[in-house]
């Protein structure tokens, strides 16, 4: 049986719950009188002051920070490895002053779980971007020598300005030395008033399902627009959640690109840049947490088959109401059958995208492919 390789999966070290647990602002962590659950707070959507505090936000269980529930998801879905990534937000709410150090300890932590469960878990470091530029590029540095990080996760805000930011250069060209992977992830959403003032009715259907995407989306096209890729030819992006609309608009943006006048000299020949299927074929990889079949085959087109990788996005979207309990979810489940959908008889490209390229590409040792 080929290994089933998860890359899109999050936790938060009980360090960095005590974090959020000592503030009172987005993010924080609610600790209602027992036996209720803890409430995580990331999103300012979920901090609605009409809402008692034990109704903000989602219940912290033990699957967002225990390793050991972690293997036991693992184990239930026949998973042979796991790259783990800090949840949103992230690190980028810290104070500069401390942000370094927290970055540090927590990638620590995460490197240290890893080595305990050498061969099954790898992980996907963090980095302090609200520290001073001269910290954040010492800390990519840093974790270019840790055996198990193949990479790193980022929002979409970088030094707070997005990631098209001229500003970012030094950071960029501290990956592409190191070859590391930037794990591209949303959290910011889109402004509230894009849903309507009956968002809420849906819960988070709306934020989740299309202004996390679209987040991503509207992240890579800066970046592209704004010349990234041309100076940093060497930066490698996983963008999350099949890359939102990317696969579907690409082709779109090529075509706006090349009916604008601002990149045309003022003899009106276009401006030296690559194109966008050039950077999507060299630079990107799309992970395969889009949860169909027509997500799947249009990221494949995008970007080849051997640069797309399965992922869980656990500890989210777990069985709730009647399913709540349930071993087997419905999230993973779908995700896996997308891909064997997508490819039909090409065993060999769907085992591909469940495991082999994540191997691949991320160098993962994998000691035991059986779970």
């Amino acid at each position: 049986m080929a290994p089933l390789i998860d890359v899109h999966t999050h936790m938060y070290p009980p360090s960095y719950l005590s974090l959020l647990s000592a503030r009172d602002k987005v993010p924080y962590v609610h600790s209602p009188p027992a036996p209720s659950a803890p409430r995580l707070i990331i999103l300012p959507s979920d901090d609605n002051p009409s809402l008692p505090l034990s109704s903000r936000g989602r219940p912290v269980d033990s699957s967002y920070s225990s390793i050991e529930n972690k293997l036991s998801f693992m184990r239930a879905h026949n998973i042979s490895a796991s790259v783990l990534s800090l949840a949103n937000p992230w690190l980028d709410w810290l104070p500069p002053d401390t942000a370094a150090g927290v970055a540090s300890s927590i990638n620590d932590d995460m490197e240290r779980i890893c080595g305990e469960h050498e061969g099954r878990l790898f992980h996907f470091a963090t980095l302090p971007l609200s520290a001073k530029l001269d910290e954040v590029v010492a800390e990519i540095k840093r974790l270019a020598g840790m055996r198990f990080v193949k990479g790193l996760i980022m929002g979409t805000s970088g030094l707070g300005k997005g990631l098209d930011d001229e500003a970012l250069a030094p950071v960029w060209d501290a990956m592409q030395e190191a070859s590391l992977l930037v794990f591209v992830h949303p959290h910011y959403g889109l402004p509230g008033e894009v849903f309507g003032e009956r968002a809420g009715e849906s819960g988070h259907v709306l934020p989740l399902a299309l202004g996390f995407p679209l987040e991503t989306t509207v992240a890579f096209v800066r970046m592209y627009a704004a010349g990234v890729f041309a100076r940093h030819p060497k930066l490698r992006l996983l963008l999350a959640h099949a890359g939102g609309a990317v696969p579907f608009l690409a082709g779109r943006v090529e075509s706006c690109v090349l009916h604008e006048r601002a990149f045309r000299d003022e003899q009106g020949k276009m401006k030296e840049m690559r194109g966008i299927w050039e950077v999507l074929k060299e630079n990107v990889w799309l992970d395969g947490v889009v949860y169909s079949s027509l997500g799947i085959k249009a990221a494949v087109e995008a970007v080849g088959k051997d640069r797309v990788m399965w992922g869980t996005d656990h500890p989210f979207f777990p069985p709730i109401g009647e399913d709540e309990g349930n071993d087997e979810w419905a999230s993973v489940k779908m995700n896996v059958d997308a891909v064997k959908s997508a490819f039909g008889g090409d065993t060999e490209g769907a085992n591909g995208v469940l495991g082999g390229n994540a191997m691949a590409m991320l160098k993962l040792n994998v000691k035991d492919p059986s779970p």
